[in-house]
């Protein structure tokens, strides 16, 4: 087997492993952003002269975190799916080499 198919399982791996810590950079971020929103919330709901509840809230946050896990699913499966085909290309390439 040749270095180039090793180079190209290694580079689906890291192309994952980047993936995947952007993904939590982004998700700790949005935290940071709940956070400020959850106070806009607040606000908006007294300046208006409303109750704001947490129910409330949450079915708002519900309803943001679902898009947002169809998006993190999304990248999380193209990575495994890269991966596994990498995975796969380079275990029928050793295949060949052995048999």
């Amino acid at each position: 087997m040749n270095n180039s198919d090793y180079n190209k399982a290694e580079n689906a791996v890291d192309d994952t492993k980047n993936s995947l810590e952007n993904a939590a950079e982004k998700a700790k971020w949005k935290v940071n952003e709940l956070a400020d929103k959850a106070k806009d919330y607040i606000n908006e709901k007294r300046a208006n002269d409303e109750e704001a509840t947490q129910e409330d809230w949450l079915d708002k946050v519900k309803n943001n975190a679902s898009d947002a896990w169809e998006s993190v699913k999304d990248h999380a499966n193209d990575a495994w799916e890269k991966t596994k085909d990498a995975a796969e290309d380079v275990k029928a390439e050793w295949n060949k080499k052995t048999n």
